[in-house]
C-alpha cells in the first residue's frame, strides 16, 4: 500500500493526449487504407494472368506506383500502431515491453523500406 496520492503516482507516466493522437492517427490511416485496398484488389484482379511485362508497366506509370508506395506506408504505419497497442496493453514485464516495441518499430520500418525500395526499383526499370 502506498501513502501518496493518485496524483504523485501518476506523474512521468506521460499525458492523456498522447493517447488519443495515437487513437487518431490509427483511424485516420485506417480510413486511408479503405481506399488504398479498393485500388489494390481492382490492380490486381485486373492483372490476374498477366506477365512481367506487363505488371511492370503498369507499375511503370506514375499514379500507380505512388498509389502503391502510399498503401505500402499506410499499412505498415497501421500495422505499427496497432501492434503498439497490444503490446502496451498485454505485455507486462517492462524490460520485454520496451525491447517489444523497439522491434516493433525497426520490423515494420525495415518491411517498409524494403517494400518501396522493390516497387520503385521495378516501377523505374532495376
Amino acid at each position: 500500500m502506498s501513502l501518496q496520492n493518485p496524483l504523485a503516482r501518476a506523474r512521468g507516466l506521460g499525458t492523456a493526449k498522447a493517447g488519443a493522437e495515437h487513437w487518431l492517427i490509427q483511424r485516420v490511416s485506417a480510413v486511408a487504407l479503405i481506399p488504398l485496398t479498393v485500388w489494390f484488389i481492382y490492380a490486381a484482379l485486373t492483372l490476374a494472368g498477366a506477365d512481367y511485362a506487363t505488371t511492370k508497366a503498369w507499375l511503370a506509370t506514375p499514379h500507380n506506383a505512388i498509389l502503391m508506395v502510399l498503401l505500402i506506408i499506410a499499412t505498415f504505419h497501421h500495422m505499427q500502431m496497432g501492434l503498439q497497442v497490444i503490446i502496451e496493453d498485454y505485455v507486462h514485464v517492462e524490460a520485454v515491453k520496451v525491447i517489444s516495441l523497439i522491434v516493433n518499430k525497426l520490423v515494420a520500418l525495415g518491411l517498409g523500406v524494403a517494400s518501396i525500395f522493390a516497387v520503385l526499383k521495378v516501377a523505374f526499370g532495376g
